[in-house]
């Protein structure tokens, strides 16, 4: 009797890692269907697919830029069932503009960084600005007369020109959109000089020779836009990028968090996942949970700093 009572105790004291996953996963996605977070989240769900044999399912959860679907996973249980696909916008820039669930990196558990892109600067072919020298000298000579769109307040295409003016001593006026669909019309019919927009966006229309880009704020030149300078060449240290990375809920089990990364890592290892993000200007951008986390913590005050300069921190 007290050997099977051993027995059992030994059963109930087995971790619940152990059999993961014995059950259907969800990956929230924290934008709507077709934008580029939930095409990521579904290529990245197809390759880890074959190491979840009770199914992986891709759930889009729109809203508060990406916020709803991550306050949702941070307040769901630690089981490694529910885990968001989200841009670091939502953890290092929306976390300081609301109330949420969560506020800094302590509160949740990243664990991979799968991709990143850069924003661009880019006018109409009939512009006359040639290069970004031009645009920031006539911004220099007509403060506050130059319209520069972007796909929203407090995005990272917003805080990457709200640094570029500061750096480059300009003052332009910043015109927020609702993503590209409207920002795209808006300096094609000459109602903005100019637009901040991801590669992948403004490809198709440069390569129809209705828009230029004139300035990319990477860190080296993107090998889709290679006559396209950076900032950095020009003197400008302005870099920052869009980081779309995986998080479960803090306190999730190391074995559970090790086996989520595991199989995200095989998944954009695959040549496949590399082509089509090479195809929209993405970066395969890996980095695991403890470089990825001393990642957001120096985003996060970088962030701080950007953000309580134009007067939208939330006090």
């Amino acid at each position: 009797m007290k050997m099977l009572l051993a027995l059992a105790a030994l059963v109930v004291a087995a971790p619940v890692a152990a059999q993961y996953p014995d059950k259907p996963v969800t990956l929230l996605a924290g934008y709507p269907p077709g934008g580029l977070v939930d095409v990521v989240s579904r290529l990245v769900a197809e390759g880890m697919k074959p190491k979840f044999p009770k199914g992986l399912n891709v759930v889009n959860r729109p809203g508060a830029a990406g916020a709803v679907a991550v306050a949702e996973v941070v307040r769901s249980a630690p089981d490694g069932y529910t885990i968001v696909l989200t841009p670091h916008s939502a953890l290092v820039i929306a976390a300081q503009l609301q109330s949420l669930a969560y506020k800094t990196p302590d509160d949740y558990d990243p664990f991979i960084n799968l991709v990143s892109y850069y924003p661009m600067i880019a006018v109409r072919s009939e512009s006359d600005y040639r290069t970004i020298q031009d645009l920031v000298a006539d911004a220099k000579a007509n403060p506050g007369k130059l319209r520069v769109g972007s796909p929203g307040e407090g995005t990272s295409s917003h805080l990457n020109l709200e640094e570029f003016m500061r750096q480059t001593g300009t003052r332009m006026i910043h015109v927020p959109f609702q993503g590209w669909a409207q920002s795209s019309p808006a300096l094609l019919g000459g109602h903005i000089e100019a637009v901040v927009a991801q590669p992948g966006e403004l490809k198709g229309a440069v390569e129809g020779k209705r828009m230029r880009v004139l300035v990319n704020f990477r860190p080296a030149r993107l090998a889709s836009f290679a006559d396209v300078p950076t900032a950095k060449e020009a003197g400008w240290d302005v870099a920052n990028g869009v980081w779309y990375m995986l998080l479960a809920p803090k306190g999730t089990p190391p074995d559970v968090v090790r086996y989520l990364h595991d199989a995200a890592k095989s998944a954009i290892e695959q040549p496949k996942f590399a082509a089509d993000m090479a195809n929209r200007g993405i970066d395969v951008d890996y980095r695991p949970g403890a470089r990825l986390r001393e990642d957001l913590a120096r985003e996060y005050k970088l962030h701080t700093e950007i953000l309580r300069r134009i007067g939208m921190l939330k006090n």
